[in-house]
Parts: C-alpha cells; structure tokens; sequence
C-alpha cells in the first residue's frame, strides 16, 4: 500500500470480525432533512437500541424546526430515563442540546446532563477525566488501557462533538486491543464550553501537550470530522505521530461549509464573501431571519472560532487546509472517505492523496451506499470503519515503528 505522490491503494474490509463491533450496520431514513437526518442516525448508532429507533421513527415526522427538535428530544430523554434506559436518555439529551444556540441558558444544562448520563452509561465518573494543562487553562481527555495493548491510539472529534459522544468506538478499540487516549482541544467540548478555548489551525500544539502529558513518543493520531483536516496539521509538525489517521478525509474546511449551505438563499449569502464586512455581516443576518441552519451554522461558528462578527468567521476559515502541510506529512496515512458525504465534497480524498507527496504510505477507503457506510464519519455502519482501521494497523510495516506504543 506504497504511495508514489500521484496514487494509492484501496482497502478492502479486512481487521477484525464483525462481532468485534457492536454497531448497527444500516442508515436509515428517519426525518426528509438531509442534515436532520444524519443527525438522528448518528445518536442512534451510538445505542441502537430498537427501542430507540421506533421512537424516533415515529416523532420526526412531527419535527418542523429546531424547537420542535429540542421538546421532542427532551420529552423522549426523561421518558427513556424514566425507564432506565440510561443510553437512550443521554443520546437524546445530545439531540435535544445540539440545536440550541450558542447562548441560550439551557445549553450548558443540556450538556452536563449528556455527559453526565454517558458517563453512567458506560460505569465511569468524573474522576475518570483527565486535565492536560494547555494555553493556561486545560484539555479534557480520557484513557482507556488495554492488557498487552498493540500501541496507542489518540483521537479527537471536530467542529461539534464531545469526546464523551465517541465512548462506544473509544471502548470497541480499546477491545480491539489498543491503549486509546481521546481529547477534546480547543473550540471543542470541555476545552471551549468549560476552558474558554477557541480552535486553532495550530493542532499540533494540543496534540503535543497531549503526548507531554502521558508521555507518549509513538503513536497513531485519528481525526474525526473536521479532525481528518486537523490531524494532517499535527502530523505535520509532530514526530511523535508515526501514523495518521483522517477519519474523514477533509483538505479544506472552508470549502465544506460553503459546500453544506450551497443551496438557495444561503447560497446568495454566502456567494458575497468577497465583499466589505459590514455588506456580509448585513446580508447574513437578513439570510439567518428566514434560515434557522444559516442562523444555527454561523452563530456556532462564531462562538467555536472566538469569532466577533459573520466576516471573522468566514475569514477564519481559510486557516482550515492542507494545502501548505500536506508534503510536510512523512508518516503512513489512512484516509476514510463517504462517497454520498453530505459535509465533505468527494473530490477532497483525491485532492489530499495528491498532496501527501512524502508520506511513507497512503491507503485511502471509501465507502459506498452498498456498505451503508456512505455518509460522512461512516455513520450507519460505523463498525466497518473501524475494522477497515484495525486491518489497516496490522498491516503496517516495521519501518514505522509497526503499531507499538
């Protein structure tokens, strides 16, 4: 699986069995709203639950806007708690929070709650969350160890998710045999919610505090969502990462949120990025009146960047790329790729393949409809995804270390 700068190797489905991962291995249709839906496929696939999918069958038809989203979930969240179905409970707390806007006083509730419940889900407290000193303030992460592990794993979500959201695939590689470290750095989580961190292009600087901390000098570094930009910057920039994993591949952010808003009005918004900053701002805010996504998008935008206005935020953006750092990544490197991703235009696997002219090894995988893995993360049937990373690990060569810790 050698890359010569112009072309790489496809994996196939190998790793481990099947029953490793306990995941569903469908995506459904659930809500007419492509984003709504993926939103609902996603939290269901951390339970899947029958229970669960039943219900939200039959509630998102009812399901208009995101106030109806947000009494919906939150109705369904105390009745599954009331019934003791802990992880159904906290996954609905997520969706009844992930629509809130930046501000509103039941956010931060909401939030507490879900991790709170997750945690109980999954037998763990707070105790088990670790600080890792950063920027004057902190960094949430989590370990979990496995007896005689392979080598470690480090991975960080994206733009919206909390690391304490990924816990059954952090635990299903754990049983695969891996020490797994999970972090939220800034913009994300803990780090913003709580610390007051905003993103940063910089990632190689969160990773590094990250390896100082539990002093890891080899590891494979997995970044999901707008983390499979991110973690091309670390690698980068940090020796200590000897494989890269971008989970999905992603070389230039900007371009997926103009991508994701490319329709109607909010294509007429955003096609004026060009002009005076009080023009924007103006006619995103008259879009946003009558668009509750490019309202929710822009203001959790604003406050994930630390941006001040609409045109801080779009001129942010353009720090999110590959583009000067790719040739600079010298490790082996697994790209995942949805081929139906509704964030991430197809074309961005082939334009990083492109650039990661040094890279010690490129193998790429994407996934199709046929697989029910076709959406961005691999959300319907996540479990393929991480035998595919499994497979993927235990065939490196020796040169980088092979997958040891």
């Amino acid at each position: 699986m050698q890359h010569d700068g112009a072309s790489g190797t496809v994996l196939g489905n190998g790793g481990l069995a099947a029953e490793a991962y306990r995941f569903p291995q469908r995506y459904y249709d659930l809500h007419p709203d492509r984003g709504l839906n993926f939103q609902l496929n996603r939290m269901y696939g951390w339970v899947g639950e029958d229970r669960m999918l039943a219900e939200i069958r039959e509630a998102a038809p009812a399901i208009r806007n995101y106030a109806d989203w947000t009494e919906t979930f939150t109705r369904l969240a105390d009745a599954a708690l009331a019934a003791r179905r802990t992880p159904a409970a906290a996954y609905y707390v997520r969706l009844a929070e992930f629509f809130m806007f930046p501000g509103d006083p039941r956010k931060r509730s909401a939030r507490d709650r879900f991790v709170s419940l997750v945690r109980e889900a999954h037998g763990m407290t707070e105790s088990d969350r670790i600080l890792v000193p950063f920027a004057g303030a902190a960094l949430p992460a989590y370990r979990f160890a496995a007896p005689r592990a392979k080598g470690t794993l480090v991975v960080f979500g994206g733009y919206d998710s909390y690391i304490e959201e990924w816990f059954p695939m952090l635990l299903a590689l754990r049983d695969a045999g891996y020490d797994v470290i999970a972090f939220e750095g800034p913009g994300q989580g803990g780090a913003l919610e709580e610390f007051g961190l905003h993103l940063t292009p910089h990632w190689n600087e969160p990773v590094g505090a990250v390896l100082d901390h539990f002093a890891e000098r080899d590891v494979t570094l997995i970044g999901l969502s707008l983390g499979g930009c991110l973690v091309i910057r670390a690698a980068a920039f940090e020796p200590r990462v000897r494989r890269a994993i971008a989970f999905d591949a992603m070389t230039d952010f900007g371009e997926c949120v103009l991508h994701t808003a490319a329709s109607g009005a909010r294509a007429a918004a955003l096609g004026i990025l060009g002009y005076a900053p009080r023009v924007l701002d103006a006619v995103v805010g008259r879009v946003a009146r009558h668009d509750l996504m490019v309202e929710w998008g822009v203001r959790q935008g604003m406050h994930v960047m630390g941006a001040a206005s609409p045109h801080a935020y779009f001129d942010a953006l353009s720090a999110y790329t590959t583009r000067r750092v790719s040739d600079r990544v010298t490790q082996d490197v697994l790209l995942l790729c949805g081929a139906e991703d509704h964030y991430v235009p197809l074309r961005q696997l082939g334009d990083q393949m492109r650039m990661l002219t040094n890279a010690a090894s490129v193998s790429s995988r994407t996934f199709t409809r046929a697989d029910q893995a076709q959406n961005h993360c691999q959300i319907g049937n996540l479990g393929l995804a991480l035998r595919v990373i499994a497979g993927w690990l235990d065939t490196l060569p020796a040169r980088a270390g092979g997958t040891g810790g």
